[in-house]
């Protein structure tokens, strides 16, 4: 039986930080101002592999307008740091010529990555870019890129569950987990 409010993961002790209850109601009210702003427009979401599969799955069964998902996949984190650089596993295969797009991310912590995502898909010439992350570490932030839509602001804490990993578990939780200190 998993205790809901403290789990280990490997060598990681982590602490409950955000239910699965405030992720939802957040989810739902970015899905209700995407609504409103892209209204009668088409909008093709580029989800970030793979930590924000969950954030994408629950907002786009809320999204209420003509769209199209893609995918890409890209690496910067090796256990609890980020390296710092960007590789890219898995390009988009799809025309984003023209198109409002919105990149769906789980976290915007350095920046660096989302720069480096921005810039792939400027190369395909959209008519907009918008960026929406599940959380975003405004302290850590070092990048030109800052979201758009944010779920929610957290502090510089290494964060996992509901996609987000340490060494690639923990991502089927519900709810987010902050590492104990």
């Amino acid at each position: 039986m998993i205790n809901l409010n403290e789990i280990v993961v490997h060598d990681k002790r982590f602490v409950t930080f955000i239910t699965a209850d405030e992720i939802n109601r957040c989810v739902c009210d970015i899905a209700t101002t995407i609504n409103l702003k892209y209204q009668s427009k088409k909008v093709i979401f580029v989800v970030v592999l793979d930590g924000a599969f969950m954030f994408a799955s629950d907002l786009l069964k809320e999204i209420q307008l003509e769209c199209e998902v893609a995918f890409i996949k890209v690496k910067s984190y090796q256990g609890t740091l980020s390296t710092g650089n960007v590789k890219e596993l898995i390009g988009l295969n799809k025309n984003l010529k023209n198109e409002h797009v919105v990149i769906l991310e789980d976290i915007v912590d350095t920046g660096i990555t989302m720069d480096k995502v921005v810039e792939m898909i400027q190369s395909h010439d959209p008519k907009t870019i918008e960026v929406c992350t599940l959380l975003y570490k405004k302290e850590a932030h070092r990048g030109e890129v800052k979201p758009n839509y944010v779920a929610f602001e957290i502090e510089n804490k290494f964060v996992i569950g509901y996609g987000l990993d340490y060494n690639e578990e923990g991502r089927n939780l519900k709810a987010i987990f902050q590492l104990s200190e």
